[in-house]
């Protein structure tokens, strides 16, 4: 006799064992993540079948652990032809069981923290909570100044107060060199948010973090890496937009080419940020500020056929999502790897594979229509006239009018 669950999943027989009960809410949990199709009547079939085996073997609901799932993997391997998605099944179904409280979640074992450690974690608190950092900050910041502990204070107690202007620069002239030129600038950076953490936080009263060396830099030594109009062209017309993933990425896409936004921005986008009555977008920026920004018509297009078109049902906020279950948001990784899938596949050989190109295409294009540096700021959201100077050096026409004349004219 044939047993139905959640009209999609027909099972040979009726379910038993200590997870018949559970069935139908783990069909429904699948759904929602948006499985569908073999995918949801494996997973379901799968977790039958875990639920019969534990009945013979007299496990009640309240001893099941992922241990079991480990054993009957290997049991049923010895009889049966044991398939691909037999264990990420039955990992979905651990992770729901634990979710319903079924399952207990185990306790790690408890281990000492050094000193170190719990220093850090208190100065990524207070970039968080007081300096209202994003998270990408916080997470470059913290291996150095881990590092500098360690180089300090080792596995022992960790004494601020101890710390002298001669650790600081040794610490530098060891490290320095090791690191690539940007990665070295970005540890004097950390190490300077640091040491100003420490003298807020009262333990030193010297200003140390004037004592960090500066690394030497020829300033904005290379010309932005932008992509040029005629190929972000191209690019746009190479995306399929007769399917769901081709709307999402030429939505995206289009963000990058047309507002300059940065892949974190695109990725962080929600619901809520989009304003269609004004016509706005409120984009997340570094350091947590906010940019309202028109939301160009074509944009605007390209985003709504993606919505009503494109985008699975989820509860989540985020504008983009994947498109494979799990459905979920994805980080500034995802836009990159989009901006690298569809170069690849449009053959266009453009200045990088990553997202930044369009930010400074925009701008390269801004100037040459004759916008302002103040203005590409603007646009940009940048918070330093030292960020967008960069691009004076693409303005080659504004430049030629500061040259001299060469002494006894021209050669």
């Amino acid at each position: 006799m044939k047993y139905i669950i959640q009209d999609q999943v027909i099972l040979s027989q009726a379910p038993e064992g200590p997870l018949a009960a559970y069935l139908a809410s783990f069909a429904n949990a699948l759904s929602a993540q948006g499985y569908s199709g073999q995918w949801l009547k494996l997973h379901v079939r799968v977790a039958a079948r875990f639920s019969r085996w534990l009945k013979q073997r007299g496990v009640g609901e309240r001893g099941i652990g992922p241990e079991h799932a480990t054993r009957y993997l290997r049991q049923r391997a010895q009889h049966v032809r044991s398939y691909l998605g037999d264990r990420p099944a039955l990992k979905h179904l651990i992770d729901f069981l634990r979710s319903e409280g079924v399952i207990r979640v185990e306790k790690a074992a408890t281990r000492r923290v050094p000193p170190a450690e719990i220093c850090v974690q208190a100065y990524a608190e207070y970039l968080r909570d007081a300096q209202a950092l994003v998270a990408a900050t916080i997470i470059n910041y913290v291996p150095f100044v881990r590092d500098f502990l360690h180089y300090c204070f080792g596995d022992g107690k960790v004494t601020l107060s101890r710390l002298r202007a001669a650790d600081v620069v040794s610490f530098v002239q060891f490290n320095a060199p090791r690191l690539h030129l940007k990665r070295a600038k970005l540890m004097t950076t950390a190490l300077r948010s640091f040491l100003r953490y420490v003298r807020y936080r009262g333990d030193v009263t010297v200003d140390l973090a004037a004592a960090v060396p500066v690394v030497a830099n020829w300033s904005m030594p290379s010309i932005p890496r932008a992509i040029s109009a005629d190929q972000t062209r191209q690019l746009l017309a190479s995306i399929d937009r007769h399917t769901a993933v081709g709307r999402r990425n030429y939505a995206i896409l289009l963000l990058l080419a047309r507002l300059g936004l940065r892949s974190g921005e695109v990725a962080f986008l929600e619901l809520d940020d989009i304003d269609w009555g004004a016509g706005q977008l409120n984009v997340r920026g570094k350091s947590g500020q906010r940019n309202e920004l028109p939301l160009p018509a074509d944009v605007g297009k390209a985003i709504a056929a993606y919505l009503q078109h494109g985008r699975p049902p989820s509860a989540s906020r985020r504008v983009f999502l994947s498109a494979n279950a799990p459905i979920r948001g994805f980080g500034p990784n995802g836009v990159g790897s989009i901006v690298r899938r569809s170069l690849q596949r449009a053959a266009i050989d453009a200045p990088t594979t990553g997202a930044h190109q369009f930010r400074h295409g925009l701008a390269t294009q801004m100037l040459n229509h004759g916008a302002s540096l103040s203005e590409i700021a603007e646009v940009l959201g940048h918070r330093h006239q030292q960020t967008t100077a960069i691009y004076a050096k693409v303005d080659i026409k504004s430049l030629r009018t500061l040259a001299l004349p060469w002494p006894g004219g021209a050669r």
